[in-house]
């Protein structure tokens, strides 16, 4: 495995990346490119080597995942019988989302759900290391954009205390790829298994800010559907999936 020489990264970090994007069809939604290489995972700092795939440049929104439900009739609203869901419950009836939400990351979902909606839209969940490899680019920084600054995601520390747009923070949010909210906002489920639960990412508008950075993982059971929960799509190549 070749590795980035320090000399290499400083050039790296120095050059803002010239961000590949596609409209991925099924969804309507952006995709990003993340070249295949290595890049710094984890704490320690291990290089990892990954091939080439693209990730949704957002959380999946309501408005997107409206698509998938219209398609199928059958399939659950996203809903929870408990006080804290009321703002994120869609009407079981009309199968609408909450008035003013539909460029909000969809929430009150499942691994379950989010892996169907993966598969109607003909891609995947990205794994633990595309998702963090995604979210800092190559030189090991500990959030999307470099160093810890306030007012640069939605965190504990924003105020808020509640889901934001997507994008709002961008672009002075982003990730080196051009992806938004991959700190704060809310956890993204990822396809990796850790022996406990399933892997997620990103931290989540009540989460302090070291839960927000790239290196830190937690886990939930499938069935989990929480007000924080949300998930971002990938694929592993352009032309597989589309032909």
């Amino acid at each position: 495995m070749e590795r980035v020489t320090e000399q290499r990264l400083a050039q790296l970090q120095a050059t803002p990346l010239e961000h590949e994007v596609v409209v991925w069809g099924p969804t309507g939604s952006d995709l990003v490119r993340v070249p295949a290489g290595t890049f710094r995972y984890g704490r320690p700092q291990d290089w990892v080597d990954l091939p080439e795939f693209w990730i949704g440049r957002t959380s999946v929104t309501n408005a997107e995942y409206a698509r998938f439900l219209q398609v199928h009739p059958e399939y659950p609203v996203p809903f929870v019988k408990a006080d804290w869901a009321r703002p994120y419950n869609w009407d079981a009836h009309t199968r609408l989302y909450p008035s003013g939400l539909d460029n909000h990351p969809v929430t009150l979902v499942s691994w379950y759900d989010a892996v169907a909606y993966t598969e109607w839209a003909g891609a995947r969940l990205p794994s633990d290391k595309e998702w963090e490899k995604a979210a800092r680019g190559i030189d090991g920084r500990a959030y999307p954009w470099g160093c810890w600054e306030l007012d640069r995601c939605n965190t504990y520390e924003a105020g808020i205390g509640a889901t934001t747009p997507v994008g709002a923070y961008s672009p002075v949010g982003d990730s080196p790829y051009g992806c938004v909210d991959m700190a704060g906002n809310v956890w993204e489920w990822t396809a990796t298994h850790d022996g406990l639960g399933l892997v997620v990412r990103g931290g989540s508008f009540v989460n302090e800010r070291h839960q927000a950075a790239c290196t830190f993982r937690d886990w939930d059971l499938p069935e989990s559907g929480l007000r924080l929960y949300g998930f971002r799509i990938a694929v592993s190549s352009l032309e597989a999936a589309m032909g």
